[in-house]
């Protein structure tokens, strides 16, 4: 029993002797590089005047920071033994160029800082495996060349800064072809812009362009860059609102003429505010509406959704009220506008057979008629009433009498009263010679309207008319209606 109980403790003493040397190795090996801070899983090795990258490094690191050292080389595939490796902060070094594989490994990187180095290009491959990776520091470098690839394979990001650089050119269209769009800060502020592509930037999706930073660059001041800029200030994006007085332009391109033109108007006041997708539809209440889906994705294969103003999603072939209708081919129709519709409706089509998506915008303003449109309605309709009635007395009075013979002449004879010798009389253009009493008719004066000549009964015995002459059929009607001088 003693040589059994002896036997035990020596194979435990053994094992721990084994496991105190593994972890002597192991700390030789990866433990905490010379004057660095080691805590837990976090390394810092700031402001140590590194010249090279330590060979060792803690496995179960997630956050490195070498800044503010004299870095200017990185090893490929030097993160292959980092797995948990979520932070590496390596700004303020003097990094000129980067190999294509460094950070081939990190793939679970989410934060990358590489700002205030001297960077001059950026290349696909250098971040086409963080495909976990959400921000990236690339800001006060000399970057002058970017691959319109670059960020594609960034699934995840949200916030790129690209501000303080050499940057004259950038390819904003690649921007929509994102795998997995959640990007909200594009800073390209403090730039070498001399020019924009105007509808490139006008056709990116909203929640892209509220965070698109594009002040403080040495643009050339033109109408559509005033309509651009104007309208994302309209619409409230704060990459316009966050900087209005860092918001300039040259005029005709010299240094010396700096125009802030959200503050002022000076020199645009020819400009037209209609640009390409931020143009609006404007209506009248009441009236259809008919809003194009206008993206560059072919009709076959593809599937359409509508986000209202009040960000409710519009789904084929409409909502339950039939009030929004979604067309085959994209189109939403509103039978019948009314003011709270307006807003920006955002149009998203999807193409799963070419692995493609794209959106576009229409603002749409539906507004009651102003009270100087109904005055001008009424206007023209009493303009056309008044016209009317002078056609009505040209005819009357300036058309050519066929009776003139007939009615000039009185008769010779007593004859029975004719209505229809009464009536050619009346509505003849020339005035008899006499009249009904032996008196001249005043050859200034004419009967406008007329009316069925209605004869009067006696007064001692109604349904006994009495025998009436001619020219007392004539006095009757004239005494009827007033005689109008003309």
């Amino acid at each position: 029993m003693i040589t059994g109980h002896r036997q035990i403790q020596w194979t435990e003493s053994l094992v721990i002797i084994l496991m105190v040397e593994m972890l002597a190795g192991w700390s030789s090996t990866f433990g905490c590089p010379s004057k660095c801070i080691c805590a837990s899983d976090l390394l810092s090795c700031t402001k140590i005047g590194l010249k090279e990258m330590p060979e060792s490094l803690p496995a179960i690191s997630t956050s490195l920071d070498f800044s503010h050292n004299c870095l200017s080389f990185l090893r490929n595939n030097w993160l292959s033994r980092l797995p948990h490796l979520q932070i590496l902060r390596l700004g303020h070094n003097e990094f000129k160029r980067l190999p294509a594989w460094t950070f081939h490994n990190a793939t679970e990187l989410r934060h990358l800082d590489l700002s205030s180095n001297q960077l001059q290009s950026i290349h696909e491959e250098l971040f086409q495996h963080l495909i976990s990776l959400e921000e990236l520091l690339l800001y006060s470098n000399h970057i002058t060349y970017m691959e319109t690839a670059a960020f594609l394979h960034l699934s995840n990001i949200r916030k790129i800064y690209l501000s303080w650089n050499n940057l004259s050119n950038f390819s904003f269209s690649s921007m929509q072809n994102l795998t997995n769009p959640h990007l909200r800060t594009l800073d390209l502020s403090s730039n070498k812009f001399v020019e924009l592509p105007v509808e490139d930037l006008s056709s990116l999706p909203a929640f892209i362009k509220n965070g698109l930073y594009l002040h403080n660059n040495p643009l050339t001041c033109h109408c559509a860059l005033y309509t651009l800029f104007t309208r994302w200030k309209d619409r409230g994006f704060s990459s316009v609102l966050d900087f209005p007085t860092e918001h300039t332009c040259l005029y005709m391109g010299k240094r010396r003429a700096v125009v802030r033109f959200l503050e002022s108007q000076n020199g645009f006041n020819n400009c037209s505010l209609g640009l390409g997708h931020d143009t609006g539809l404007k209506v009248l209440a009441g009236r259809r509406i008919m809003m194009t889906c206008n993206t560059s994705v072919p009709q076959e294969n593809t599937t359409y959704l509508w986000i209202s103003p009040a960000y409710d999603f519009i789904f084929p072939p409409g909502n339950s009220n039939q009030s929004f209708k979604v067309h085959p081919n994209g189109s939403l129709e509103i039978k019948k506008a009314e003011p709270w519709n307006s807003g920006v409706y955002m149009c998203i089509a999807v193409n799963r057979m070419l692995s493609y998506n794209a959106t576009h915008e229409v603002n749409v303003t539906v507004r009651y008629p102003k009270p100087e449109e109904s005055f001008n309605t009424g206007l023209t309709t009493l303009l056309g009433c008044v016209i009317s009635l002078i056609l009505v007395f040209i005819y009357l009075y300036m058309t050519p009498c066929r009776c003139f013979r007939f009615c000039s002449k009185p008769p010779q004879t007593p004859s029975p009263p004719q209505e229809s010798s009464a009536q050619s009389s009346i509505l003849c253009g020339t005035p008899p010679a006499e009249g009904p009493n032996g008196r001249k008719a005043a050859a200034s004066r004419h009967v406008v309207f007329l009316e069925p000549i209605k004869e009067k009964r006696s007064e001692k015995n109604p349904k006994i008319l009495p025998p009436r002459s001619d020219s007392d059929s004539a006095s009757s009607v004239f005494s009827d209606f007033p005689i109008v001088q003309t």
